[in-house]
């Protein structure tokens, strides 16, 4: 049982790599793959009876946010000293925790835009 994932996005195509920017990301069960997202088999199950739904529900596009970490400032502060120099990444980073922020704060999903320099830009639906 899987799901596939957009991606690459349009933040990707602009800030990863223009030669081989990957795709075909799966979120599957069990608890190991080789480049896509594993959540256990209880937890795609999960996932993939929520797409039925939303499917049944005559909609196309079930949202999924998929983060390094949960992005508190302790999360952040955690992700940016196992990562030390790179400016790049943890700018990226600091730029989705403005996603989760709003998520935090107002319990719905934000409207993300993707700027053209790569950032995305989050506001109220």
């Amino acid at each position: 049982m899987s799901l596939h994932i957009s991606y690459p996005n349009a933040s990707d195509r602009i800030l990863g790599s223009h030669k081989s920017p990957g795709g075909d990301i799966f979120l599957h069960g069990n608890c190991a793959s080789i480049g896509c997202i594993p959540i256990t088999d209880d937890g795609i199950k999960e996932v993939y009876w929520l797409a039925v739904m939303v499917h049944n529900r005559d909609q196309h596009h079930l949202p999924i946010q998929i983060f390094p970490a949960r992005l508190t400032d302790e999360g952040l502060k955690a992700l940016a000293t196992a990562h030390p120099h790179q400016e790049a990444l943890i700018a990226f980073w600091s730029n989705l925790k403005e996603g989760y922020d709003f998520f935090e704060k107002n319990h719905r999903l934000p409207r993300v835009k993707t700027r053209a320099d790569g950032a995305y830009a989050f506001s109220p639906i």
